[in-house]
């Protein structure tokens, strides 16, 4: 399978972090499957924010969403650069991020339940977010590349979440009612219907272009 360009890969930390984990006989797998586990704690953590501690809970979710995307960064290193690939890495790599974006999202939903819409409205965002990943694993098996591009992939959808998060911390905190989550999960659910339509209307190039070579 190819991976997703990340620049984050060549960063120092990152290397170090990728090398302690093999070093500890940590595999891959196991990585991947962590994130399931840190992609839950948000979603759990988004559903609390609606108490009264909802700034606290509101920084976690925001943090073990990063804690997921590191788990995401690491799972790809320790199996390449560290030589600890196994013939079941493509399923494990994968598989548990569909979960995991679907939890954060539909926590998200739950956080904001009292807007209008806001559950069905994340329930399809966290299903428009598996459809982007199977359209580019459906390209992928029909010959043409793994696009991982679109203005609402993994890595745009966790950012805007994070800062929703992180920026509702500080409306919480001076007591304005406006909810930044609620917005972001129009923009994933649009969005990722786009990042939709224009990874198939590469794959469907490239079928083309096959066909008439």
């Amino acid at each position: 399978m190819q991976r997703r360009p990340l620049k984050t890969r060549s960063a120092k930390w990152a290397q170090s972090m990728a090398k302690k984990l093999a070093g500890l006989g940590i595999t891959p797998n196991q990585i991947s499957l962590l994130s399931v586990f840190f992609a839950a704690l948000a979603a759990i953590s988004f559903y609390y924010s609606k108490d009264s501690n909802s700034i606290v809970a509101l920084f976690l979710a925001a943090l073990f969403i990063q804690l997921r995307l590191i788990c995401n960064l690491m799972d790809g290193m320790v199996a390449v650069e560290h030589n600890k690939k196994t013939v079941l890495g493509d399923i494990f790599n994968d598989v548990p991020d569909r979960f995991a974006d679907f939890f954060i999202i539909v926590g998200a939903g739950y956080a904001v339940s009292d807007h209008f819409l806001a559950l069905p409205l994340a329930y399809t965002g966290g299903a428009v977010a598996i459809l982007t990943a199977y359209i580019r694993v459906l390209g992928a098996s029909l010959k043409s590349p793994n696009y991982f591009s679109g203005i609402m992939a993994k890595p745009q959808r966790m950012a805007i979440l994070t800062v929703s998060a992180l920026v509702n911390i500080v409306l919480v905190k001076f007591d304005i009612t406006f909810n930044l989550l609620y917005i972001s999960l129009w923009i994933i659910v649009v969005g990722g219907l786009v990042t939709c339509f224009t990874r198939l209307a590469k794959i469907v190039k490239d079928l083309k272009g096959t066909q008439q070579c």
